[in-house]
């Protein structure tokens, strides 16, 4: 069984003295979805709260306190995070434990997820998942999860994609069968993977049935493959749909295919709750790529050319903007309604990230931000990278 690593980074035990930074600025608060869960319309994103994204210099000091406290007061009353990101649970429990006065447990949601532990290490064993939960507990300083996911599916469950990279959407029509999603199939196991997320799932059924989680999901990046697990397990006893499903860079600017799955997630899957994740997608649509990022290089430059439409424009109007912008009004606008995750790093991001909600809300993007827009979304077509996702694994 992989146990998760420790953690050894030293967080502040004092709580982060107030600064005029920390005052939400005056204007609506992030709302309520009317559906499912009744999460908030923007959820905390709390990946970077890891290395991956930030230093442990940072992640030590009030910085990660003062951005929950701040989304906290702005409305952002869910939080998401994972075993996975290394000092992200012990950062974000420790930053909910100091503002426990002002909002105690109860007042927010915490989501988590279990089964990943590294970069290619994986346990899904009923085992690991208990421990991993047990200790995501212990980390989080809570009782209990309103929401535990299986970490990132596809590298576990058996591989049936018609292609690795690409526009899955076919998936839904004439590819069908490559991706296991024939009607009648919804049942069928295709290999010792599928059996060991459903053995997985099993075992958060039980930590459900014991109170320490109230709801549980899957997470992962092949949008196929989510929906393909999310029936499986809707086939297999006890019969009972997925709670919450997560998936990721499936609704940016560069790559919107999740919107043409969602019907069939509700529908014919029952999943009680869709959210989606990543609007900068893990950060390729920011100006700083990460390294590790698993684009190939002509994505990368079908960015730099979309960002070209933005270059001469303000740091409040400028690409990245652009594409929060966009996330949010296709997540939370037509036929989709589901809460946006949102990774911040600093209070400022808060404060830029609620600006550019209300904007949204009130129907603020200007006639030439939108054609901007367009001319972005065309950079990616014309470079074939439009609705196109990477291989995973």
């Amino acid at each position: 069984m992989v146990a998760p690593s420790p953690i050894s980074l030293t967080v502040p035990n004092e709580v982060a003295p107030e600064e005029e930074e920390d005052k939400p600025t005056p204007g609506a608060s992030v709302a309520l979805l009317d559906n499912g869960l009744h999460l908030p319309s923007l959820i905390l994103g709390a990946g970077t709260l890891s290395n991956q994204y930030n230093t442990d210099d940072h992640l030590s000091g009030f910085a990660p306190m003062r951005l929950v406290r701040l989304a906290l007061r702005y409305g952002i009353k869910a939080f998401d995070t994972s075993i996975y990101y290394g000092p992200s649970e012990v950062v974000l429990g420790n930053a909910l434990r100091s503002v426990k006065e002002e909002f105690p447990r109860e007042s927010y949601q915490l989501m988590t997820k279990c089964g990943r532990f590294g970069a290619s290490t994986f346990d899904y064993s009923p085992a690991a998942i208990r421990n991993s939960v047990s200790q995501s507990l212990k980390r989080l300083q809570t009782t209990y999860f309103d929401t535990v996911y299986l970490h990132d599916v596809e590298f576990v469950c058996t591989n049936v994609q018609g292609k690795q990279t690409g526009n899955h959407a076919s998936a839904l029509t004439e590819d069908r069968a490559a991706y296991g999603l024939e009607e009648g199939q919804e049942g069928r196991i295709h290999g010792e993977g599928d059996q060991k997320v459903l053995d997985a799932f099993a075992e958060l059924r039980k930590l459900k049935e014991e109170g320490l989680i109230r709801n549980i999901g899957i997470t992962g990046y092949p949008v196929a493959t989510l929906l393909r697990l999310a029936l499986l397990i809707l086939h297999h006893p006890p019969y009972e749909p997925v709670d919450v499903l997560l998936s990721y860079s499936h609704i940016s600017l560069q790559n919107s295919t999740f919107a043409q799955f969602v019907p069939h997630f509700r529908q014919r899957a029952k999943v009680k709750q869709l959210v989606a994740a990543s609007p900068f997608s893990m950060g390729l649509l920011t100006p700083r790529i990460p390294h590790w990022h698993p684009s190939p290089d002509g994505l990368r430059e079908a960015v730099a050319k979309a960002r070209v439409e933005y270059e001469e424009d303000s740091a409040d109007s400028g690409f990245t903007d652009a594409a929060l912008a966009y996330s949010i009004r296709r997540c939370g606008h037509g036929d989709l309604n589901v809460p946006l995750v949102v990774g911040v790093s600093t209070p400022g991001e808060v404060h830029k990230c609620v600006k550019v909600w209300r904007r949204v809300q009130e129907g603020l993007l200007s006639a030439d931000e939108r054609q901007k827009e367009e001319k972005a979304m065309e950079a990616f077509r014309e470079a074939g990278y439009l609705d196109w996702s990477w291989a995973s694994p």
